[in-house]
């Protein structure tokens, strides 16, 4: 039961997770029950590559506010910044400030981006109590953006959910976040709400795109959602055993074997 309200000290908290569901974390169910289920219990803690992540969230705070972004720098001096001088962004956190720069001297984004930042919201949804935060929310207006850094706008990524090629917003489940945000944000004004996304690539010469949805896209999402939630709902309350996916970070580390599989088996 939900028990909490959510701010922003609390929202990235082991106890905000255990008791919402949010994109991040159905998507890593979608990926692998197991892992999800056991980096929410704190018994595995996936170690990721520190550098696309710091430099979209570096982004993402210039965007949010001077001071927003003067914290992030802070916290983050040790790891992006040159002890020597002139103790500017390391080589490779260098591209963050030329996307930054992009972005803000484009008058469109600046036309559009405008709202409050970094906006919590929360409600039920298919009998789950879900957040999420969204970059930049216009009430007034109707509409929600969302700024995604991307390593190549126009790049083809196989999807096995899809089944075909697709773009890097479907490849990483924007359109699904995108679908549980609007719906929320709808529940919670009474008004219809339109999400954009504004992307810039992590090139040496960035690119920009804005981005919008064709209402159509939704519903494959939304389906999912529902057809996947339920059980999802069980496994994190221990109603029911994960599934591990056999081929991700943790399923490789707790791997044991005990047969032979045929040459085929290793093409899935």
């Amino acid at each position: 039961m939900k028990t909490m309200k959510l701010d922003n000290k609390n929202y990235y908290s082991n106890e905000a997770d255990w008791q919402f569901m949010s994109v991040s974390q159905f998507k890593n169910f979608m990926d692998c029950e197991a892992a999800a289920l056991a980096e929410l219990k704190g018994e595995w803690e996936l170690i990721r590559d520190e550098k696309p992540l710091l430099i979209g969230n570096y982004v993402h705070s210039y965007f949010e506010s001077p001071k927003a972004h003067e914290a992030f720098i802070v916290d983050n001096r040790s790891k992006m910044f040159s002890s020597r001088k002139p103790y500017g962004l390391l080589k490779d956190y260098k591209i963050a400030d030329r996307m930054i720069d992009r972005l803000k001297s484009d008058d469109f984004f600046n036309f559009v981006y405008q709202g409050e930042k970094e906006a919590i919201v929360e409600g039920e949804l298919f009998g789950a109590e879900w957040k999420g935060k969204i970059d930049c929310l216009n009430v007034e207006k109707g509409y929600f953006v969302d700024l995604k850094t991307s390593k190549n706008l126009y790049q083809r990524i196989y999807s096995l959910r899809y089944g075909h090629t697709v773009s890097f917003v479907e490849a990483y489940g924007y359109i699904l976040q995108m679908a549980v945000y609007k719906i929320l944000l709808e529940k919670q004004y009474k008004k219809e709400f339109t999400p954009y996304i504004f992307a810039v690539s992590k090139e040496e010469i960035p690119d920009i795109a804005a981005i919008e949805i064709h209402p159509s896209r939704y519903d494959f999402e939304i389906y999912t959602v529902e057809e996947l939630l339920p059980h999802i709902l069980a496994v994190k309350r221990g109603e029911k055993p994960p599934h591990s996916c056999g081929k991700c970070a943790y399923c490789r580390q707790n791997k044991r074997l005990s047969s032979f599989i045929e040459v085929a088996d290793l093409l899935g």
